[in-house]
């Protein structure tokens, strides 16, 4: 999720186990240890564009690497500050690990991926339960964190907790509800599901991206799921064939081997861009939930090196527009 629900939630993570004495100092702890594990975005390279795609959410958010990453943390911490604060390295330790555990997670409820159990699989834990930025879930936690550090009283980290859980809990039901309403559509329509995938679109889990796929094909709806739901009718796509698409392609060069890596981090949800048909496009990702507009892809070239790797590019939609028709489907 984004920094700062990343380091409330490690605060909240923290402060469970803290007394009145330390808890804003646990706080801290679980703040800045609740965002470390994302310093992976430094790992990139100026020639391997895919480079920052495979090690973002990789071994830094690994169930292994807990212990590891509060270890670190603890160290840098107790030697700038805690020490003089007669807080102890063993449960400087306690802090920063319990803050750090969360990352991996929490990041786990979006859509993105993570891989929890590098280095045994790469597989990328996605439970799609919540959007990547949620201010409904961050909000109400940073008022209770907040009021926790005032007030010094245990019962509000208890509660921000709870709130945790609430939310979770609702974006699970959510998800639940959004799968077998999409399941549903597919039938109506005559289609068999080879696979489905049902998200949160951005800020709320009320409208649901659905995305299924059929022998040939990926189609694309919005879900309204209240107290009574409602379709948003979508758009499909011809899934990727990169050997019809691009006959010219050397299988054995790096751009090949490049679509692969893409295909592996997109989970395999890739099409062809209708404005510009040498582009790759992840369609899991769009600003609207029943469009196909992917937010980044690969690009590929017949005229270049064959040890020269695809460009990498992000889809600059008109934001503004496209958050006053989410709003629309919202609140209509």
């Amino acid at each position: 999720m984004d920094p700062l629900s990343q380091g409330i939630v490690g605060s909240v993570a923290a402060q469970q186990l803290a007394n009145k004495k330390v808890i804003v100092l646990s706080i801290i702890l679980g703040f800045f240890s609740g965002m470390a594990p994302d310093l992976d975005i430094f790992i990139r390279s100026s020639n391997d564009p895919l480079m920052a795609l495979e090690f973002h959410r990789q071994f830094t958010h690994s169930l292994i690497f807990i212990p590891v990453g509060g270890l670190i943390c603890s160290a840098f911490f107790y030697l700038l500050f805690t020490k003089r604060q007669d807080m102890s390295f063993k449960t400087t330790y306690l802090y920063c690990t319990l803050g750090y555990a969360s990352h991996g997670l929490l990041d786990s409820c979006t859509s993105y991926g993570t891989q929890l159990f590098w280095p045994f699989s790469d597989y990328r834990v996605a439970w799609n339960t919540i959007s990547i930025i949620d201010p409904l879930f961050t909000i109400p936690l940073l008022i209770f964190v907040a009021l926790t550090i005032f007030k010094k009283k245990i019962i509000l980290a208890r509660t921000a907790l709870l709130w945790v859980i609430f939310y979770f809990s609702l974006g699970y039901i959510q998800h639940e509800r959004a799968e077998k309403l999409a399941l549903s559509i597919a039938e109506a329509r005559g289609h068999i599901v080879k696979r489905i995938e049902v998200k949160p679109s951005l800020a709320n889990l009320i409208v649901w991206k659905a995305i299924y796929e059929t022998e040939r094909k990926y189609y694309v709806d919005a879900l309204k799921i209240g107290f009574g739901n409602k379709i948003i009718q979508g758009t499909s796509i011809d899934k990727l064939n990169v050997v019809k698409s691009f006959p010219w392609l050397d299988q054995s060069s790096q751009q090949a081997k490049d679509i692969k890596r893409f295909s592996w981090f997109s989970n395999g949800y890739l099409a062809i861009s209708k404005e510009n048909p040498n582009r790759i496009i992840d369609i899991r990702y769009s600003m609207l939930p029943n469009e196909i507009h992917g937010l980044w892809g690969v690009e590929i070239s017949k005229n270049t090196d064959r040890k020269e790797h695809v460009k990498y590019f992000f889809n600059r939609e008109n934001n503004a527009l496209a958050l006053k028709k989410l709003w629309n489907m919202l609140i209509n």
